[in-house]
């Protein structure tokens, strides 16, 4: 028989190439009988236009390959579906033609497709294993593929080759069978198929029916109809790996892959928005790895979901421990991550750590199911075609009601339960432990060993590192909870109240971004919408019955309320979800918008937080946070934010804990784009919340940086420092402070205008994100802007109400009324008027008393200060009198007592004495402050000159030494400034808040400070974040200076004393008594023979050699007496770990638990552009395993969780 010649693809015709593409003849004429028809020219109508001029043929370049959807795209990492067998058959129409056409065949272990080419990209046609119900030979060199109602006949080149297909299509057809028969997945009719995440009928450019479309998994698949689709048998389907997805109008969108750009219609604005959310889906998930997934499906169990039994499950509860499939993860989201934390196999990779994998492939569905589905009655088992609200009812009453669990045999006895679970956590019995925990065990139960107090520690102890990662994954897992006396009850850790609400409101397509643009009222749409039962729906009409969408409160995680006129409604809400969608909603009314805020607020925040809905707010919503030392584990909190108060309910406490952002001390970004972490440092209080959700984590973000800057003229308006102090103040001040004390009419002179207007301007956007840097400001620069802030204040200092009752105080003449009358009048003005005050009389004290050498002497400050501070035009000379008396008697109106005098003549002391040693070395001009810090050691080539500020602390100073030398901090970089004892052989980080100048102002000659890395301090903070209790207790070598202690102890040598440090004090004891038999601790005598109070103690790291230390791992401790004099010992630790824990315990208890600050402020700190110095760093040495010990079990490591959350 005479075979039908291929033509070249490049002379096909452009329309015959575009039918083809989606089917062979009748397959899309509209009149199908169930027969096929193989004549390509009857789409020569098809109009080009249906397609793009850039990619009108399928046929590729014939030197490129073109890449097969199933067989992943280079560059993708769509898993590559196995090729069984391909090759060109010939493949005759079902009607009896006897006119053979050339096909490409490939078979996979899913579909059988043919193609008019081997470099097509798209099938003509793909059917499903699945849907094939026998292969026979029907003749010389023929085969037929027959499905339940149609029948495809093929030819090949020879009997052996038809053989050769024959056998790979039985072969693939038995494989599908086994694994439908293991999955039960039997969905829509199609064996073994997999249920679609969108399916639906779209209009495709250029023809005229439309086509049956359904997004699977990573796949968008096209069908000529509904019932082909359910036959299994298609015309290609579009790997999404390759493909793009973008709005074109408001029921149109495109679909672009490198290949073909397909244009899509669906019958309504909202449906458009369905289809773009499933297609971005499929996008995520080709994109997504399954290197994870593959390493977990090694265990047979979990390569199908463990509730509903769908295969391929891509995600998973972490603490629960099981693999699951898309559509359960969806309802496990919504039992709350106090039962079940989701995250993807594919998505999620940093969760996933080689002991978690681990943890999943020792217990998973297996154990999982063997605990928590022991008694599920098959009538109500989950199948992977169950609809929502059936797996929604199954799942709760599986892990939250743990109604189908298999009961431990100490079920109910509480002490017996926790007693058991600590047994079993020092055992490699995980399941076990799971169901210990499922009955009810305390997570933190007290073992009795104050050693190892929690099971955790005990597992630690052990050794039992995935112990320990089960332990942690279920820190926060809610106990199962179904009441005995009434089974048919349920009773859920967290009951949402059940509110009703109901009346119109206008609503945009919800958006996968946030909204930066304007939405026109044109762009609303009038909805029927009813809240009830914790769903909001939302209907064409008042008289629809089926909704056009709905919300779940459970699902909603934060609730915004814009600004009035922010859309074309005068009053619009924002509501978000935890898929990453975004609805807005507007209203013209201010009542009923209030009171649809109020409702859907009530019925997506639970009772632990109905507090926050007391008073109005901007941003209303639920967080993951880390706060303390607690790092290694995220919580859920709530958080309102109103006005520029940001107020908290975390799990730990029920009362709500407000945070004044505009007094924050450091507000910043940590991580990468992808992991972002807004940190909130108040008052020695850091607050770390985490960009878990990307879409309301950065509206969140975006209002609370808005919160946080000024938000007006007005002092109390401004950013506020811990007293009160507007931050712009402080900033002018602190640094006139440290350069311009001693500046010739300073405060008189002027600056340049243009610098002081820009400097003005960014002080006044963000104050606490200007640092004021010598070399870059001018002192006048700085004085002249902060004069011109305090004349331009609407109210003034001294305030319009009050300003004339100054100025007259100003005329008593007797001075002890006079200045009895400023105190009454300074007690009337608002506290920040009244804070602000004084820290500028304060400045000014300090200022006249460089007058000798910046001719600035109280009356001058008064001529200039008076028509600035009461605004007026010069004219009136009470402004500068009342300035004159406010400093002259500073001490007395103000009421400073002994300790802040002493402490403001110290820092002036200080100041004089650093500004006369860098005069006598010639390096510094008057107002600079230099003093030499050396980078890594002390070299002539590391040394930095570098101007030491009063206010400077520990932490700047290291990154300003840092960005001179260019030096990028990289991860597990812990930079630090070191005061190094040559003397002694020792040396003391300085804790990052430390002031350095009173430090500088004690060194003596054989002292310096050198900037390097401290290679301990990772180790350190491990060990804090992991033990139990704030006290340290144990044995150490111990050796006295006799001159300074006096303890009568024998001279020459260090001797064994038992030591007590807690947040209070260090206590010495001489003997140890016998061990106490319930706990292990050795016993003390209850009297000390010393003791030191720790916050007077100067621990330095080093026991100098002389003295013959019987470890190297020694620090040397310098206690300072109320009489200033001081004693110095010696102490000795038997290993290095031993030492560091010592070390940070004291680091810990003498800085009230802050021993490092947050790392934002290192990471992201800029490097500055012109380079000062050009001497190679030095290299570092050290290994940072040594740092790691048994805490290296920790997966979630605390230290990465505050770098890159």
């Amino acid at each position: 028989m005479t075979k039908k010649e291929e033509p070249p693809p490049s002379r096909v015709p452009r329309a015959v190439r575009v039918a083809s593409l989606l089917s062979e003849g009748e397959e899309l004429s509209g009149d199908d009988q169930g027969d096929e028809e193989e004549d390509d020219h009857a789409y020569e109508g098809v109009p080009n236009g249906g397609w793009h001029t850039s990619s009108l043929s399928l046929s590729l370049p014939s030197t490129i390959a073109a890449p097969h959807p199933m067989d992943g795209p280079p560059g993708g990492s769509t898993p590559v579906t196995p090729v069984i067998k391909a090759g060109w058959l010939d493949k005759n129409p079902p009607q009896g033609s006897y006119i053979y056409q050339k096909r490409w065949v490939r078979l996979d272990t899913d579909h059988l497709r043919y193609f008019d080419s081997n470099k097509d990209a798209y099938s003509k046609r793909f059917i499903s294993v699945a849907c094939i119900s026998h292969v026979a030979a029907i003749g010389d060199q023929k085969f037929e593929v027959i499905t339940n109602n149609r029948t495809f006949a093929f030819r090949a080149e020879s009997d052996v080759e038809r053989k050769e297909w024959m056998q790979a299509l039985q072969q693939a057809m038995a494989e599908q069978r086994a694994r439908a028969r293991l999955s039960s997945a039997y969905l829509l009719g199609v064996p073994g198929s997999e249920q679609p995440d969108r399916a639906g009928s779209l209009e495709l450019r250029g023809f005229k029916n439309k086509l049956y479309v359904a997004v699977v998994g990573d796949k968008v698949q096209l069908y000529k109809n509904l019932e082909e689709y359910h036959l299994g048998i298609g015309i290609t389907f579009i790997d999404m790996s390759v493909g793009n997805v973008k709005e074109v109008d408001r029921r149109s969108f495109d679909l672009t892959t490198p290949y073909r750009i397909f244009s899509f219609s669906a019958d309504s604005e909202l449906e458009k928005e369905q289809w773009l959310e499933a297609m971005q889906g499929a996008i995520a998930e080709a994109l997504s790895t399954s290197e994870v997934a593959e390493r977990i499906w090694a265990a047979a169990p979990n390569r199908f979901c463990a509730d509903c039994g769908a295969p391929q499950p891509d995600w998973a509860s972490i603490n629960l421990c099981v693999v699951i499939c898309k559509r359960c993860a969806g309802e496990h989201r919504g039992l709350g991550a106090g039962v079940s934390k989701v995250r993807s196999l594919k998505m999620d990779r940093k969760v996933w750590t080689e002991t978690l994998i681990e943890l999943f492939l020792q217990l998973g569905n297996g154990a999982g199911n063997r605990f928590w589905a022991a008694n599920v009655p098959p009538s109500e088992a989950l199948q992977p075609s169950s609809s929502p609200s059936t797996r929604r009812c199954h799942l709760e009453a599986k892990y939250r009601e743990g109604k189908y669990r298999r009961y431990h045999p100490l079920f109910g006895n509480q002490e017996e339960l926790d007693k058991a679970l600590c047994a079993a956590v020092t055992t490699t019995d995980l399941a076990e432990t799971q169901a210990l925990l499922g009955c009810g065990a305390g997570i933190n139960c007290f073992s009795g060993d104050p050693e190892a107090p929690t099971p955790l520690a005990l597992a630690e102890q052990a050794g039992q590192t995935l112990q320990m990662e089960f332990l942690r994954n279920n820190r926060t897992t809610e106990v199962p909870r179904l009441d005995s006396m009434k089974p048919l009850e349920k009773h859920y850790s967290v009951v949402l109240p059940t509110v009703s609400h109901s009346g119109f409101l206008y609503k945009t397509a919800s958006a996968g971004k946030l909204l930066q643009d304007r939405r026109a009222r044109e762009e609303f749409s009038r909805r029927w919408c009813v809240l009830g039962d914790g769903v909001l729906s939302y209907f064409e009409n008042e008289r629809a019955v089926t909704p056009n969408g709905e919300i779940r409160a459970s699902e909603i995680v934060c609730l915004a309320v814009p600004p009035p006129d922010t859309h074309g409604f005068e009053h619009t809400f924002e509501v978000y979800t935890e898929g990453e969608r975004l609805y807005l909603f507007g209203l013209e009314s201010t009542e009923q918008a209030h009171e649809w805020v109020k409702c859907i607020a009530k019925a997506f925040v639970p009772p632990l937080a109905e507090d926050l809905l007391a008073r109005d707010f901007e941003r209303l919503g639920r967080l993951p946070y880390k706060a303390g030392l607690s790092l290694q584990r995220a919580q859920e909190g709530w958080f309102s934010l109103s006005g520029s108060e940001l107020r908290a309910v975390f799990p730990e406490g029920p009362c709500e804990e407000p945070l004044q952002l505009r007094k924050l001390q450091e507000l910043s970004i940590q991580g990468d784009s992808e992991n972002q972490v807004l940190v909130l440092v108040e008052r020695r209080r850091t607050l770390y919340i985490q960009g878990e959700r990307r879409l309301d984590f950065m509206g969140w973000l975006g209002a609370i940086q808005k919160a946080a800057a000024s938000m007006g003229d007005t002092l109390s308006e401004q950013q506020l420092g811990d007293s009160d102090i507007p931050v712009i103040v402080y900033r002018c001040v602190d640094y006139i402070t440290q350069c311009g004390l001693t500046s010739e009419g300073i405060y008189r002179k002027c600056g340049q205008t243009s610098k002081t207007q820009r400097l003005l301007e960014s002080l006044r956007q963000d104050a606490r994100s200007v640092h004021l840097k010598e070399g870059e400001q001018h002192v006048d620069d700085v004085s002249s802007a902060l004069k011109r802030f305090l004349r331009d204040l609407p109210d003034g200092l001294f305030t319009r109400a009050q300003r004339l009752a100054w100025l007259e105080a100003s005329e008593i003449e007797d001075e002890e009324e006079k200045v009895s009358r400023y105190r009454e009048l300074l007690v009337r003005l608002p506290p920040v008027n009244r804070a602000t005050v004084k820290a500028l009389i304060s400045h000014l004290y300090c200022v006249q008393c460089f007058s000798d050498t910046n001719q600035m002497n109280v009356h001058n400050l008064a001529i200039v200060f008076g028509p600035t501070l009461f605004q007026t035009d010069g004219q009136d000379y009470k402004a500068g009198r009342v300035v004159e008396d406010l400093i002259n008697h500073y001490v007395v109106v103000f009421s400073v007592d002994e300790e802040e005098l002493r402490k403001q003549r110290e820092e002036i002391t200080a100041i004089v004495k650093m500004r006369v040693a860098g005069t006598a070395s010639g390096t510094q001009h008057a107002g600079d402050f230099i003093c030499t810090v050396y980078l890594e050691e002390k070299k002539a080539e590391t040394e930095q000159h570098i101007k030491i500020p009063a206010s400077m602390t520990a932490e700047e100073l290291t990154l300003e030494i840092l960005d001179r030398r260019n030096v990028g901090i990289r991860e597990k970089d812990y930079w630090t400034c070191f005061e190094v004892n040559e003397r002694e052989e020792a040396e003391r980080p300085l804790h990052f808040a430390e002031k350095v100048l009173p430090i500088l102002h004690g060194l003596g000659t054989d002292s310096h400070l050198v900037v390097k890395k401290h290679q301990a301090m990772e180790a350190m903070l491990l060990y804090l974040a992991s033990r139990v209790g704030d006290t340290k207790h144990g044995m150490m070598k111990f050796r006295e200076d006799r001159s300074l202690l006096g303890l009568g102890l024998p001279s020459g040598g260090f001797h064994d004393r038992y030591f007590i440090l807690n947040s209070s004090c260090l206590r010495l004891y001489k003997e140890v008594r016998s061990q106490r038999p319930w706990s292990g601790a050795p016993e003390t005598s209850h009297r000390p023979e010393k003791e030191w109070p720790v916050k007077s103690l100067k621990v330095y790291l080093g026991v100098k050699k002389k003295l013959r230390p019987p470890t190297c791992w020694g620090f040397t401790v310098v206690h300072e007496t109320e009489k200033h004099e001081k004693q110095q010992w010696y102490l000795c630790c038997d290993t290095q770990m031993e030492l560091r824990e010592w070390f940070a315990t004291f680091l810990f208890v003498q800085h009230d638990g802050l021993v490092w600050p947050s790392e934002p402020s290192r990471v992201s700190r800029a490097v500055p552009e012109v380079r000062l110095g050009s001497v190679s760093l030095i290299p570092l040495r050290g290994s940072e395993n040594e740092m790691r010990r048994s805490v290296a079990a920790f997966t979630a490591d605390p230290l990465s969780l505050l770098r890159n959350v």
